[in-house]
Formats: C-alpha cells, sequence, structure tokens
C-alpha cells in the first residue's frame, strides 16, 4: 500500500511548479498557527438529515486566506459565513482563473469525526493551482485549517451513516483587471455544508447513460485532469440533453474511436471477464483526459491489495466495450467519486440505441463490495491509515 501511495502522490503533484518562482521571495504559504477565528453570535438551527439536498445548505462559518504578489499570504480566518466581495473585473469571473476540490466529514458510530484521504485532496488542489498560475500554498497548513474549520463547525456533521458534511475549498484570481494574464491577487476559501445521497433516486440505485460522441468534457493538452471550474460549467448543457433523452448522466467519449473517458462528474470502472476469459476490473488510465479522483484511487488500492483479479488502467473504446457487452462478458458498470462513492449504471444510450448493462443482475457483487468496505471506513466501523481525526 506504501509503494501504491507513493506512486498516486507522483501521479496527482508534479514535483516543482513552473510559475512559483517570483512568488518565494514573499510568504510562501499561510500558517494554521496564525488562524484567527471570529465565531458566529447567530448559529443557525440544523436540518434533518433525512431532507438534506446535496450542495443547498452551509454551515455558519467560512475559512478565507487572501493572498498578493506584493505582500504573498496573509492570515488564514474563520469567520461567519458571508457573501464576497469582488471587483467586477475579477480574473476568476471573466477567464476562469479557478479551481476547487471535493471531500467530506464523516461522523462516525463512535460519534468521532473524520476525513477521508483528505492529503490526497490537498495534492490535487496544488498542482490545479500550479496549473491555473495561482500561488503554492503549504498542503498541511490547509489541511489543518480545514479540519479546524469542521471543528468549529462540527455540530453541522450529520448524526447519520446517510450523510456527511461535504467540504469544498476554493481558490480564484481576484485581479481587478481584463487582461489576460497571471493574477497578481487571489483568495483561497473552504465552505462546507450537510448533504445527503448525490443522485434524487438515492445511494445506490442504478443510472442510466448517454454517451454521444459528438460532446467532449476534455482533451489530451487541456486541463482535464485539474478540478476547474472550466471543466463542468460547459457539461450542463450535455446533461440536460441527456435528460430529456431519459438518461441520468453523460458518458463522456473522446477522440475517433470513441473512448471511454469518465461518467458525468465520475470516474469509471468496469468489471468484466477479459478476452482470455479473466474476470478484470479496468479503468481508463490517467492520461491527461481523466481527473485522478480519490474514490478512484481508493477502489484501485482495495482490489489490489484484495489480489482476486486483474486490476488493469488501460483505453476501453465503444467498440470493445460493446463486443464485451454483446458476448456476455459485462458483469458490472460503476462510476466512483467523492460525491457518490460508488454509483452502478444499468443503461447506456449510444448512437440512438439502449443497451442494458446487467449490473445489477450480477449483484452488483463488486460495486456493493467496494461500498461497503469505503463507508465502513468513512463512518469508522473499520479502522484504517485513510482517515484523519477531526474531533
Amino acid at each position: 500500500m506504501a509503494v501504491l501511495g507513493k506512486a498516486l502522490h507522483r501521479q496527482l503533484c508534479t514535483s516543482q511548479s513552473l510559475f512559483q518562482g517570483s512568488w518565494r521571495s514573499v510568504s510562501s504559504s499561510f500558517k494554521a498557527s496564525s488562524l484567527v477565528l471570529d465565531r458566529s453570535l447567530t448559529p443557525r438551527p440544523k436540518p434533518d438529515p433525512k431532507s438534506l439536498v446535496f450542495g443547498k445548505q452551509f454551515s455558519d462559518h467560512m475559512l478565507t486566506v487572501s493572498w498578493s504578489a506584493e505582500k504573498g499570504w496573509g492570515n488564514p480566518n474563520i469567520k461567519p459565513f458571508q457573501n464576497l466581495s469582488l471587483h467586477p473585473a475579477a480574473s476568476a469571473l471573466h477567464y476562469s482563473i479557478e479551481l476547487f476540490e471535493g471531500m467530506k466529514a464523516f461522523r462516525g458510530v463512535d460519534g468521532r469525526i473524520r476525513l477521508f484521504r483528505p492529503m490526497l485532496n490537498m495534492e490535487r488542489m496544488h498542482r490545479s493551482a500550479q496549473r491555473a498560475c495561482l500561488p503554492a500554498f503549504d498542503k498541511a497548513e490547509l489541511l489543518e485549517c480545514i479540519r479546524k474549520l469542521v471543528e468549529v463547525d462540527q455540530d453541522w456533521v450529520p448524526h447519520s451513516t446517510q450523510a456527511s458534511l461535504y467540504i469544498r475549498p476554493t481558490f480564484i484570481g481576484t485581479e481587478p483587471s481584463l487582461g489576460v494574464s497571471k493574477s497578481n491577487h487571489a483568495l483561497l476559501y473552504v465552505i462546507v455544508g450537510p448533504v445527503g445521497p448525490y443522485f434524487a433516486t438515492g445511494a445506490f440505485n442504478p443510472v442510466s447513460l448517454l454517451a454521444d460522441p459528438q460532446f467532449v468534457r476534455a482533451w489530451r493538452g487541456g486541463v482535464g485532469d485539474c478540478k476547474m471550474g472550466g471543466n463542468y460549467g460547459p457539461t450542463i448543457f450535455v446533461q440536460n440533453e441527456a435528460t430529456k433523452l431519459g438518461c441520468q448522466q453523460v458518458l463522456w467519449l473522446y477522440g475517433e474511436e470513441h473512448e471511454i473517458t469518465e461518467v458525468g462528474t465520475m470516474n469509471l470502472f468496469i468489471y468484466w471477464e477479459n478476452k482470455e476469459g479473466v474476470r478484470e476490473l479496468v479503468t481508463p488510465p490517467l492520461d491527461g483526459v481523466i481527473l485522478p479522483g480519490v474514490t478512484r484511487q481508493s477502489l484501485l488500492d482495495l482490489a489490489r491489495d484484495w489480489g482476486e483479479f486483474p486490476v488493469s488502467e488501460r483505453r476501453v473504446v465503444m467498440c470493445e466495450f460493446l463486443t464485451a457487452l454483446k458476448e456476455g462478458r459485462v458483469k458490472e458498470v460503476f462510476g466512483a467519486g467523492t460525491a457518490c462513492v460508488v454509483c452502478p449504471v444499468e443503461r447506456v444510450l449510444y448512437k440512438g440505441e439502449n443497451y442494458h448493462i446487467p449490473t445489477m443482475e450480477n449483484g452488483p457483487d463488486l460495486a456493493k463490495r467496494f461500498h461497503k468496505q469505503l463507508t465502513d471506513i468513512q463512518y469508522g466501523r473499520a479502522e484504517s491509515e485513510w482517515t484523519h481525526l477531526v474531533v
């Protein structure tokens, strides 16, 4: 597992930034020890975990840290949740100089609150910041600031194993200029809020996918491997088209061979019998198109640790997938991500034809096993070095 962790670190975080050099002379990072806490005097009532809608409710506090090229990083602040004040020409608003992360805090069956592999989120956020020409920060210091925010708002972590506290670190350029250039001002902030299941269908109900090759989510040489808002906004139109056709999500294809990449905002996994008749778990490789998801890496780590079947990170094109499906070799297809954990797929609409996927007829044994093992770790039913204790 240690070797896999090192390999993931190399994938998620480049060793040196091409953009940091001139920023080293000022404050290179904020410090959690300098955090200023301003508690809200008007705490709001907590919602019923059973009524939660994803991303609609927020806690009493937020974390903010400002940066400028002249002064470097300021002190981190935890303050009452409030609106931001931005110059109308702020670079994030015009040129999408912004990025974000998605992570969760879980209240375990023992009452303790845990984060799940949070340093992987910090590494990915750091690498996304490099790509956006935003300043570097100390990953451990940011994580400690986030831990403190969750500790302050710990009453907002749902007392439920069907819900959690969603954490949204966000980093934006605030340069008050319409010039297309590196931002000399930036704001890093974190908001949190209680969430239930991501999909309206529930926590583990299957979804259907529209696979339309005329729409592309990302491409090699682009920023598909970074968690930037520009990767998500343009997908809403395609998602609406999928809904019109009776599908809940989009299966993103790439290239002339219609290479399978991601599903909605999730990484994709296929459990099948390969051409040699061997059961195999396959997911697309991290080649610049795929977002290196924390849940994705966790499923790969678990499967390799089990050692029960081959685990492959390789290209799969629609022709190969449909051939396997027609030959009865596809057992399960599922998405994986922080918001949904594991989500089974039951149907794909491709070139006007619906293809049924027998995921649910096969249990789905593997998807359920992954889901149980991950949630057992997240909610404290199983001990793991993957968790980071908040309180």
